[in-house]
């Protein structure tokens, strides 16, 4: 029996031996993945701070070119800006020319004598025209 007892404690020994060992070099692994980890990190943020600084370089170029493009839009558009129509179309002139109203200088008052042959419908249209070509406002 003593002989079996030396046996046990001789295995349990070497087992423990063994765990040590192992246990030591996950120790020594874990050390590794951790210099590794840090590693890495350390290149991420080299790596994220010249992405970053990159897209703030882009976004201020970005910021000048539309504060430049504001600044001529500014310096180059009239300040009412009109898209509409500087002329009457041919038919309108002839009508108003038949009712006796110049295209050069169009009041009021002329405009509604002139008009007064004409349905509401064509009344409408007549001043939409010449309200769009800037003849009257």
């Amino acid at each position: 029996m003593q002989m079996e007892m030396i046996e046990n404690n001789a295995d349990l020994e070497t087992t423990v031996a063994r765990l040590t060992a192992a246990a030591s070099l996950l120790e020594q692994a874990m050390e590794r993945l951790n210099e590794r980890q840090q590693s890495a990190e350390a290149t991420i943020g080299r790596i994220s701070a010249t992405v970053e600084s990159a897209l703030e370089e882009r976004l201020a170029a970005a910021e000048a070119r539309i504060a430049e493009l504001m600044a001529t839009a500014a310096n180059t558009v009239p300040a009412t800006v009109t898209n509409a129509r500087k002329t009457l179309p041919a038919g309108m002139a002839t009508m108003l020319a038949k009712q006796g109203v110049t295209v050069d200088s169009v009041e009021a008052g002329a405009l509604d004598t002139a008009l007064t042959s004409l349905s509401l419908e064509q009344r409408i249209a007549v001043k939409a025209q010449l309200l769009r070509s800037g003849l009257i406002s």
